[in-house]
């Protein structure tokens, strides 16, 4: 009986023509997409590949990791359709300390975090006392972009060896 509810209630909804899917596999997996200059989370999690719903039609991917060189991609996205990407992107040279450290204690934790207007992660990655964003000791502004709800704009100065909260 419940398959058959199921069945039913399957056959009943609305299929949304105009929404295709993406699916992106990453190296780091925390890389961030971007989809036509929009920021729409992460590439995976736990390194698992994420999929998103996307519009019908031609699309520029990004994939930006401070720690690595942006890739770009062009894709075309069918209505009910998935298009997959996979990609390793080039490390940058390791950064030399010292560091003063953000953290990001944000309810929405794939909160995309810019630094100085570039894109650095999203919340749940600097958001615990083990984790935080290492930057280079100087004044910096710092913004926690939701997908919903207001964003959280800071101008810190970090300074070695400590850490600033974002709230």
């Amino acid at each position: 009986m419940k398959h058959l509810i199921c069945s039913i209630l399957a056959a009943t909804m609305p299929i949304l023509a105009a929404d295709g899917f993406l699916k992106v596999k990453a190296s780091p997996s925390r890389a961030g997409v971007f989809v036509d200059g929009k920021y729409i989370g992460p590439a995976g999690n736990l390194a698992m590949a994420r999929k998103y719903a996307v519009s019908e039609g031609e699309h520029e991917i990004k994939l930006v990791e401070p720690r690595c060189q942006e890739v770009t991609k062009k894709v075309t996205v069918a209505a009910g359709k998935t298009v997959s990407i996979s990609e390793t992107l080039p490390r940058l040279p390791e950064p030399k300390g010292p560091f003063g450290q953000i953290r990001t204690p944000v309810a929405e934790k794939y909160a995309a975090v810019y630094v100085n207007g570039k894109y650095m992660g999203h919340a749940d990655e600097f958001n615990a006392g083990s984790q935080g964003l290492l930057l280079p000791p100087g004044t910096y502004d710092v913004r926690v972009e939701p997908k919903s709800g207001a964003a959280i704009e800071r101008k810190v100065t970090l300074e070695a060896g400590k850490t600033t909260v974002i709230q």
